[in-house]
């Protein structure tokens, strides 16, 4: 009986963040558009260099369903492909992360493609809508860290650092090609009801809110599914384990009466 509220109150919550992030999207821009500046090598990864190193450029640049020109990946197996075409952070966030690590972290230090100041891509709504310039882009999936970044930033623990704080940025994938330039402005012209957020699913806190994803978006992509699954698993043996110590803890307590 109390699964039913505790799910709406879930949903409730990432609606309130949806609707935060497209509030906060009436002053929302492009403050820098970053393609692939050089690879850089990657020893041990599989295959030894990366793209990861994106640092700003002028004008006006085109947007393809794979990406921005000048741009591409390095292990087209984990990266890119159209529901990544686009990588997005925000600036907000990584003041924060610069200000923590004593050191700025300047536009294309994550990866991204464009730097976003007034959004809070994190907690974007899967699925959102956004129009920059002639460009139509959708929220398609959180960043996951990996191996390459954590050597890309040369800090300790830093994946495991960036997990746990769930500033992740933002997926977008390409719905109508255009153009995107600095300045532009980030216009939120359409957000799902389902309120499911990129931290949302980062996270996966709330497995019942990731069935309701699936159900109300069937176009997320596979990583995403294998995503939801990992969490649904991860949460079912949590369940099973609290189960068993819960068990333990009763038979315990019966030996003790027993032999008093």
């Amino acid at each position: 009986m109390r699964a039913g509220p505790r799910r709406r109150a879930t949903r409730s919550g990432a609606a309130r963040r949806g609707a935060m992030s497209m509030k906060s999207a009436d002053s929302a821009r492009v403050s820098a558009v970053c393609v692939v500046h050089a690879e850089i090598e990657v020893p041990g990864s599989r295959v030894g260099r990366s793209a990861i190193d994106k640092r700003p450029v002028p004008g006006r640049v085109p947007v393809r369903a794979l990406g921005l020109d000048g741009d591409h990946v390095c292990d087209t197996k984990n990266h890119g492909g159209v529901h990544q075409a686009v990588y997005a952070y925000a600036d907000e966030d990584a003041r924060r992360w610069g200000d923590e690590l004593g050191r700025e972290l300047p536009a294309g230090w994550f990866g991204e493609n464009l730097r976003i100041t007034g959004l809070a891509v994190s907690d974007a709504v899967i699925g959102a809508r956004w129009q920059i310039g002639d460009t139509l882009l959708e929220v398609s999936a959180p960043r996951v860290p990996c191996a390459t970044f954590q050597k890309w930033s040369g800090e300790e623990r830093w994946v495991k650092r960036f997990t746990l704080r769930a500033d992740t940025g933002a997926y977008l994938r390409v719905l109508t090609e255009g153009t995107v330039g600095a300045g532009d402005a980030v216009r939120v012209v359409h957000t799902p009801d389902h309120g499911v957020t990129v931290r949302d699913l980062f996270t996966g806190a709330d497995p019942d809110l990731l069935a309701i994803l699936l159900a109300a978006e069937p176009t997320v992509s596979d990583d995403v599914r294998m995503q939801v699954a990992r969490h649904a698993r991860r949460h079912a043996n949590s369940q099973r384990a609290a189960g068993r110590g819960h068990v333990g803890h009763r038979e315990s307590d019966t030996d003790k009466t027993g032999v008093s």
